[in-house]
């Protein structure tokens, strides 16, 4: 619903890529997916948009995902701008959903939140290794990177721009979830592995049982270190420790996942 209201509202990086994976997946020459080579996908070849409703739809093993997008990452390096467009568009619900979530109560940022997460998936397209795990997992943690540190500046300000002189409470680092993690691990309360499993399983759309099968243990397990991890970050956010400019003495050893 949220990615429905924004595109309606404005035009933005998303909205616009959109409209080109619309031109290029129309009739009568749509760009087709041939999904054969990957197992777990239907042994056709797929229109881009059909493999996206696909993608939406059914819930696929970490390798078939990681066949999909590599194949995809591949195209759109080798194959012209024609993919590029195509890869884009087959993850622009994801990517919809990510910038919603990074924007949400900061209107004012939505269109650059757009423009920062389409160039952080579009630079890791280009760029990840396709022969580690978890590409697709790897390339939305890029655009949420890029689409949180817009937001990251504005949470770091301790006073609005109009508002020249005067005093008022210190902020509470109660930021960008992201801008949090980020603080935690670089004190080394978590580690930076630990940050991701937070951020993908509460703020993305990532499912613990999937992280728990590609790195081989059950998801109660992954469960209880991600609570654990998740315990440090709130007793240093009480302690105050996650505020800007907080310079830690003596820092706990992170916690592992």
């Amino acid at each position: 619903m949220t990615a429905t209201v924004r595109s309606r509202g404005a035009v933005t990086a998303l909205t616009t890529a959109e409209s080109a994976f619309a031109l290029l997946t129309c009739e009568p020459a749509p760009l087709v997916f041939d999904a054969r080579p990957v197992p777990g996908l239907p042994d056709v070849l797929l229109p881009l948009t059909e493999l996206r409703v696909l993608l939406r739809c059914e819930r696929f093993d970490s390798d078939t995902t990681d066949g999909l997008w590599r194949q995809l990452a591949q195209h759109a390096r080798e194959w012209g701008p024609a993919w590029v467009v195509g890869a884009i568009g087959v993850a622009l619900p994801a990517l919809t959903h990510l910038a919603a979530k990074i924007s949400r109560g900061r209107a004012r940022h939505a269109d650059d939140v757009d423009s920062e997460v389409l160039a952080g998936f579009l630079q890791a397209l280009r760029t990840a290794d396709l022969a580690a795990p978890r590409l697709w997992l790897r390339l939305c943690w890029a655009a949420w990177r890029a689409g949180a540190a817009v937001v990251r500046a504005d949470d770091g300000e301790e006073l609005p721009a109009d508002v020249p002189t005067g005093s008022r409470l210190p902020r509470m680092p109660y930021g960008h979830p992201d801008l949090l993690l980020g603080r935690a691990a670089a004190a080394g309360l978590i580690s930076g592995e630990a940050a991701e499993l937070i951020s993908v399983t509460r703020f993305g759309d990532a499912l613990i049982e999937e992280l728990a099968v590609e790195r081989g243990v059950t998801a109660a397990a992954l469960r209880m270190r991600r609570r654990r991890a998740e315990r440090v970050v709130a007793a240093a956010v009480i302690r105050g420790d996650l505020s800007s400019g907080v310079c830690m003495s003596g820092r706990r050893a992170a916690v592992a996942v």
